[in-house]
């Protein structure tokens, strides 16, 4: 092994060049990979299979419905403010799409989650009653006009109503997840009765 002063000897400058050169080439790669965004699952024109892993009964017609990602530490790569296009089978055996907005975000590494509410005659309701883990749902997007950037605007009124409660749940929760956005929101949000209230525990 070479010590350091023999590395500083004249006839030794080459491989000292050498071995600083292999050295920034480390440190290079080191910081590349590691402030380098995952690459988004999603695919705005493509369908893409996620696999249910599990499935979480909330109430008699909601459930929370968690799909793996590629790799943990995948992100499904959905800009905050959009929502994403599910495709299913409703009870005539007809193709229906719906959208929804997930309640993770891209801080949540290797899945991401659905709360869904079944309605008794719902098309896309009857698809996701009958999907078991296992099982795979097709998904497309992002999708919407809207994206939300911190400090965007100085406070959001929101009105929700039932499941509209999800969009609103996104963007709220990724301006409380960043302590530098100071955007303020306000939250009407109303159900038939207290049972009806999604994401109670959040």
């Amino acid at each position: 092994m070479v010590s350091v002063e023999e590395l500083l000897q004249p006839d030794k400058a080459p491989l000292l060049g050498v071995a600083f050169a292999v050295l920034a080439i480390a440190v290079g790669t080191i910081y590349f990979v590691s402030t380098r965004k995952p690459k988004p699952c999603l695919d705005p024109e493509n369908w893409t299979k996620f696999k249910l892993v599990q499935r979480t009964q909330l109430s008699h017609n909601v459930a929370k419905f968690r799909f793996a990602l590629p790799t943990p530490t995948s992100v499904l790569g959905l800009p905050i403010g959009q929502h994403i296009s599910c495709q299913g089978k409703d009870a005539e055996g007809e193709e229906v799409l719906k959208p929804y907005t997930p309640t993770t975000l891209d801080s949540d590494v290797g899945y991401f989650d659905l709360v869904i509410k079944m309605y008794p005659l719902g098309r896309m309701s009857h698809h996701f009653r009958k999907l078991q883990e296992g099982e795979y749902l097709a998904v497309r997007g992002p999708k919407g006009r809207f994206k939300y950037q911190p400090g965007q605007v100085r406070a959001f009124g929101m009105l929700a109503g039932g499941s509209g409660i999800t969009p609103m749940f996104q963007v709220t929760r990724a301006i409380l997840e960043n302590p530098k956005d100071k955007t303020n929101v306000y939250l009407i949000y109303g159900n038939v009765t207290y049972d009806d209230i999604l994401l109670k525990a959040r």
